[in-house]
């Protein structure tokens, strides 16, 4: 997921013991109570709370970054070790507020068919980053209404944060052998932010394993990013490629991306607990714009007016024009040979960028 600016906070470290209740007569017990309450009256589908030592999880993430499988992430590696440690990121930080949202269109086409734009689920509606750190907010307000002024800071897939990991301690779920957390009354179709908050709320039980001897996420990888349970190459995997790499897509996996314009679910979409998943209530996650069933031809016909008008609110406008286009080009290069996908690519052949020509040149290939 994509790297972005914090929401709005109260810094933990600056805030006053004088300035809320007393902790001695605080119930905090009975706060964390209605904090969860709170947080589903809001729109979340689950709430927990995590205590902050992520020791464990800060040994497996060195070992990752050595591998070198963050790729082009430099962020990755440039905060290193502090994701895994709140107190270091938000000093004074005692427990973190994970917050579950679900995000799977009622409406929405699973597949589009070869001659469609297949869009990860999560990206056809609305920038989810707003979504949550808005609701995150709210919630801090309500908590501030009822504990007085607290320390605080709302993440949503913002700042050096290992989200999953707190997830899983705050009790919301496990992680699954996809590295991606799952819910057993949900799946893994859901979002996830986080309050670092100084309040010493009771801290969840840590959520037990359900994947069994089941491998169907490892198997269906086309390009076998998941290299064993729990481990992700992130440089072999569609949704790195066609999101966070910003330069030529490697050809050897140019013909395992099909028509996966952006991110990929193939992982999600086999795994039998999203069998347990349920359609979002939140309307801004509805599919925008037909994304569940535009064909490649039609949007690689945007204009780079259009692209922006009809992308602003969505996280797919991160990638820019420039990627779009070279997406699609892949995609069109896997499509089925027909006179409109063999003219849509001669049509952009004299194109500006030197990226998108490559990956053009490359699919027209692929039809000669």
């Amino acid at each position: 997921m994509p790297m972005a600016s914090a929401a709005p906070s109260r810094n933990v470290a600056d805030s006053s013991a004088s300035s809320r209740l007393d902790s001695a007569l605080m119930d905090y017990v009975a706060l964390a109570q209605r904090i969860k309450r709170w947080g589903r009256e809001l729109g979340f589908q689950a709430v927990g709370i995590a205590d902050t030592d992520l020791s464990a999880a800060e040994n497996r993430l060195g070992e990752w970054l050595a591998k070198g499988w963050h790729g082009e992430m430099d962020y990755m590696a440039r905060h290193g070790a502090l994701r895994a440690r709140a107190g270091e990121l938000v000093p004074g930080t005692q427990r973190v507020i994970s917050c579950r949202m679900d995000y799977l269109a009622d409406s929405a086409q699973a597949d589009p068919g070869p001659e469609g734009a297949c869009i990860s689920r999560y990206a056809r509606g609305r920038d989810y980053h707003k979504v949550l750190r808005g609701r995150l907010q709210q919630l801090c307000d309500r908590i501030e209404g009822q504990a007085g002024r607290f320390g605080h800071r709302v993440f949503a897939d913002s700042a050096p944060v290992m989200e999953v990991e707190l997830a899983v301690k705050a009790g919301i779920g496990w992680r699954g052998k996809h590295t991606l957390l799952l819910s057993r009354d949900a799946g893994s179709w859901f979002f996830l932010g986080e309050v670092y908050t100084d309040l010493p709320l009771p801290p969840d039980t840590p959520a037990s394993e359900h994947c069994g001897s089941c491998a169907q996420c490892i198997e269906v990888c086309p390009t076998q990013a998941i290299r064993a349970p729990y481990q992700l190459d992130a440089q072999r995997c569609i949704s790195y490629l066609t999101i966070e790499l910003k330069g030529s897509i490697p050809e050897e996996f140019r013909p395992l991306i099909g028509n996966r314009v952006y991110g990929c679910d193939d992982c999600q979409a086999v795994c039998p607990w999203n069998s347990f998943a349920r359609p979002s209530p939140e309307p801004d996650f509805a599919v925008r714009n037909g994304l569940d069933r535009a064909t490649l031809v039609e949007l690689f016909a945007w204009t780079q007016p259009q692209f922006d008008e009809r992308m602003a609110g969505s996280p797919i406008r991160r990638i820019g024009y420039e990627r779009w286009l070279r997406n699609l080009a892949v995609g069109l290069g896997n499509a089925p040979t027909t006179p409109a996908v063999v003219a849509a690519l001669r049509a952009r052949a004299d194109q500006p960028s030197a990226l998108v020509r490559e990956h053009v040149s490359w699919a027209l290939s692929r039809h000669a």
